[in-house]
C-alpha cells in the first residue's frame, strides 16, 4: 500500500473584520482615503505655498519654447480681438450703435479668455499631471486650483497691456476702474469652481476635453463678447425670456461688469437688473459646488 504525502493545509484566513480591527489598532489607514471636508480644507491650506509655486512655474514654462516667450500672453487675446473685429465689426457690422467698439471688444475678449482658459486648464488638471498624482500624496484639488491661479496671474499681466491700449483709444484711468477689482475677483472664484468641476468630469470621462472647445465657442457667442446684449434686447429680435437668460449667464455678467469699470460709454443702464448680486451668487455657487464635487471624488483620481 502506497502512502501519498499531502501538503499541510494553510491555516484559515482571519475574518476581514479582525484584519480591519488589527489595522486600526496599529494606526493603519486606507491608502488614499478621502478625508473629511474640514480636514481636506486644512490640508489644502497647508499646501498653499506649493499651489502658488506650481502656478508660477507653469506660467513661466508655458511659452518657454517660443521665441517671443511671455509676449504670447498678450498677443493671443489681441490676435483673437483683431480677427473678431474684422469678422463681426467690419463684415457683419455689429459695431453699429456700440460706442467705443474697440475698447468694448478688447475688454470682452480679455475677460472671456480668462474664463475659457481656466475651463480648459481644469480639463487637463488630472490627466496632464498623472505622474505627480500617482507618485505623491497630496490633496488633488491643489492642481485645478493652481491652474486657475495660473490663469489669474496671466490675466494680471495682460490687464497692464490692456490698460495701455485703452488709453490709446481715449479710455483713461479714473476711480471707476477700481470696480474691475471686485468683478475680476468674483470671476476668479467662479473660474476656480469651474476648473474643479471640469477636473472631476475629465478624470472620469477623458472625452470631455475634446468636447469643451465646441462648448466654449458656443458659450462665447452667447456671452456678448463681440456684440452688445443690451442692444439685442432693445431690437426685439428675441423673446424677452431669452434675452434675460443671455444677460444673466455668468460669463456675460463678468464681461459687462468689467466693461462698466473700464469703458466710459458702457453705463449701468446696460447691465441686467441685480447684476452684482447675480455675479456674486454665480461665483459662490460655482466655487462651493465645484469644490465639494471634486472632494467627493478624491479617492478615484489617478487610478484605473
Amino acid at each position: 500500500m502506497t502512502l501519498i504525502d499531502t501538503p499541510p493545509q494553510a491555516p484559515p484566513a482571519p475574518p476581514a473584520e479582525d484584519l480591519r480591527a488589527l489595522a486600526l489598532r496599529h494606526g493603519l489607514t486606507v491608502s488614499g482615503a478621502r478625508p473629511s471636508l474640514p480636514a481636506y480644507v486644512r490640508q489644502l491650506w497647508s499646501r498653499r505655498h506649493f499651489i502658488a509655486a506650481f502656478a508660477t512655474a507653469r506660467l513661466t514654462a508655458q511659452y518657454s519654447q517660443a521665441k517671443l516667450g511671455q509676449l504670447w500672453q498678450l498677443m493671443t487675446p489681441l490676435l483673437n480681438a483683431a480677427v473678431y473685429y474684422v469678422i463681426f465689426g467690419v463684415i457683419m457690422d455689429v459695431r453699429h450703435g456700440v460706442p467705443d467698439y474697440v475698447p468694448f471688444l478688447l475688454t470682452g475678449v480679455f475677460v472671456w479668455t480668462f474664463t475659457a482658459q481656466s475651463v480648459l486648464a481644469g480639463t487637463r488638471a488630472i490627466s496632464g499631471n498623472l505622474g505627480l498624482v500617482r507618485a505623491l500624496h497630496f490633496p488633488r484639488a491643489s492642481l485645478p486650483i493652481a491652474l486657475a491661479l495660473q490663469q489669474l496671474q496671466q490675466l494680471a499681466f495682460s490687464l497692464g497691456a490692456l490698460a495701455v491700449i485703452l488709453c490709446c483709444f481715449g479710455e483713461f484711468p479714473d476711480a471707476g476702474w477700481l470696480l474691475a477689482v471686485p468683478a475680476l475677483a468674483l470671476q476668479a472664484l467662479f473660474n476656480t469652481g469651474l476648473a474643479l468641476v471640469m477636473a472631476r468630469l475629465a478624470a472620469r470621462t477623458p472625452d470631455v476635453s475634446q468636447l469643451m472647445p465646441f462648448v466654449l465657442r458656443t458659450w462665447m457667442y452667447a456671452s456678448g463678447v463681440m456684440w452688445s446684449l443690451h442692444h439685442l434686447a432693445g431690437a426685439g429680435r428675441l423673446p424677452d425670456l431669452a434675452v434675460t437668460l443671455l444677460q444673466a449667464n455668468p460669463a456675460a455678467l463678468y464681461i459687462d461688469l468689467v466693461r462698466l469699470a473700464l469703458v466710459d460709454s458702457f453705463t449701468v443702464e446696460q447691465l441686467p437688473p441685480h447684476a452684482w448680486p447675480l455675479a456674486a451668487g454665480w461665483a459662490l455657487l460655482a466655487f462651493v459646488g465645484g469644490f465639494v464635487r471634486f472632494w467627493q471624488g478624491e479617492e478615484t483620481y489617478g487610478r484605473g
